[in-house]
């Protein structure tokens, strides 16, 4: 019997072939109440979604024959954990399946926006040459601040450390003792000793805007802020208030808050990089990715052990 299963993030139709042919039946819309909205005469009892997207609780109690959740990728943090357990719904996530390619779109941002890279390319296509050869910073034996040292997190830092001799920093809620690298014992802390802040820590109620102002002001007019984590972790606001001012010397941001809806004055800045959060959409990420989802739901179908399923109160670090 085919499981009918409902998929509400992005997924390329080659993707969406192979969760046909693992066996199940896949149905795609563009939220729940899209889906309610059709008047389905199938009971879904798996979701894709993935931690922006999320699943709330009233989106739960709107598929009454919902028994799995999974997030595509790491992130979970809109998934209503509690809402799920109290029905007896699993959910499951994919850690580790992007984290190189997270790690390399990290390492990528940095490197464009502190040699300005997209200006510099923008300004020549204009015939502007002469004006374009500004000098730019280093990023060889430079300070790399990690905010988060997870498993991307990590990554990261061996990139800069091996790669650029750059000295690494982080700062964690506990310091690890599996690393050499120093411990900042806050996100001020960690700013002030930065020349580049990358955020690599969840989203979440425990991480919102904990880069503000004050962290902002720490990192100071010849430092740069990348943020390859949630758009939730910085605030906003304080963050255009900052590269307005030139408080800080510019940022690279492959997550905003609010996406896809990007705030008019950060985007007319010029000392800013976006790009619509595609760290982990490298090919090879996006197929262990799915992957992960169809080992997990076969093996929740098959009432055998999951392999990454999510307990209430996990943290994705």
């Amino acid at each position: 019997m085919k499981r009918h299963l409902l998929i509400l993030v992005e997924l390329a139709h080659e993707h969406h072939t192979c969760l046909e042919q693992a066996g199940f039946s896949v149905h795609a819309a563009s939220s729940i109440a899209a889906w309610t909205a059709q008047k389905p005469r199938v009971d879904v009892q798996a979701v894709l979604t993935n931690g922006s997207i999320g699943l709330s609780a009233n989106e739960i109690s709107a598929l009454p024959a919902l028994e799995i959740i999974c997030a595509l990728g790491a992130g979970y943090e809109n998934i209503d954990l509690m809402a799920a357990q109290a029905r007896g719904i699993v959910v499951t996530h994919g850690p580790g399946t992007n984290d190189a390619s997270v790690a390399d779109h990290a390492l990528t941002l940095l490197m464009a926006i502190a040699r300005g890279i997209p200006q510099a390319d923008a300004a020549v296509r204009r015939g502007e040459w002469k004006q374009a050869r500004q000098p730019r910073p280093m990023v060889f034996g430079k300070k790399l601040g990690i905010l988060g040292l997870g498993n991307i997190g990590m990554q990261i830092a061996q990139r800069g450390a091996r790669g650029f001799e750059m000295h690494v920093a982080y700062h964690n809620r506990q310091p690890r003792n599996d690393t050499p690298y120093r411990y900042c014992a806050s996100p001020v802390a960690l700013a002030e000793w930065a020349d580049f802040m990358v955020i690599a820590t969840p989203g979440g109620g425990q991480t919102s805007h904990i880069v503000n102002a004050e962290v902002l002001e720490a990192l100071g007019p010849n430092g740069f802020l990348i943020n390859i984590a949630r758009g939730s972790v910085v605030d906003t606001p304080a963050l255009i208030n900052a590269l307005q001012r030139q408080r800080i010397a510019g940022a690279a941001l492959d997550v905003v808050e609010g996406e896809p809806a990007v705030p008019p004055e950060l985007a007319r800045l010029t000392n800013v990089i976006l790009t619509p959060h595609i760290a982990g959409r490298s090919p090879e990420a996006i197929a262990a990715t799915v992957q992960l989802v169809i080992d997990n739901l076969s093996a929740h179908f098959l009432a055998e052990p999951l392999l990454t399923q999510v307990i209430s109160g996990d943290n994705v670090t």
